[in-house]
């Protein structure tokens, strides 16, 4: 660059679930904190990813995989009557989904998945339609995804977001502090 500086290189790079792991499980550890995960989804890719990451039990609590709606309720405490009225994809079950997992697992952090895979539409909601959503010390985030793609790409890319979700608001407490 002429005249100027390189731009400073990132600490981690946030590009695919290998690395947004390591970067959220890396935040963690500096942070002294733990995580749980509740996935519908993703069903147990967000837990296969981070325990790749040697070390990682120190940080990883362990988590949910709430394929079936009941479980949703059952094993993660969403609300029956949310469930009721709004359906399985909805953003208020994904933040209802990692406050579960958060609370249920003893873990300062809780990440959810909860979305369409495909290749069908599913209680009306279009296939790629993700919500993923994080639950921490001082609140809730949540985030829509409008993912294209077969279905081990909208999964793989539903993973790569939450822990991207996820080190943001580590990356934000750390800020807040």
């Amino acid at each position: 660059m002429p005249g100027g500086r390189p731009a400073p290189k990132s600490k981690f790079v946030l590009v695919g679930p290998d690395n947004a792991a390591a970067a959220a499980v890396h935040r963690l550890v500096d942070r002294h904190e733990t995580f749980a995960t509740a996935e519908s989804l993703t069903g147990g890719l967000v837990a296969a990813t981070v325990v790749e990451i040697p070390g990682v039990s120190a940080n990883y609590r362990g988590g949910f995989v709430v394929y079936a709606t009941e479980l949703k309720h059952t094993l993660a405490g969403v609300p029956q009557d949310l469930l009721d009225e709004r359906g399985p994809i909805d953003p208020d079950v994904a933040v209802a989904l990692a406050q579960g997992a958060r609370e249920r697992c003893g873990a300062d952090w809780g990440v959810a998945t909860t979305g369409v895979a495909g290749p069908e539409p599913q209680d009306g909601k279009p296939v790629g339609l993700v919500y993923v959503a994080v639950a921490g010390p001082a609140g809730s985030r949540v985030r829509e995804l409008r993912l294209e793609g077969n279905r081990e790409a909208i999964r793989t890319e539903s993973v790569t977001s939450a822990l991207v979700l996820l080190s943001e608001c580590l990356q934000d407490a750390s800020a807040a502090v």
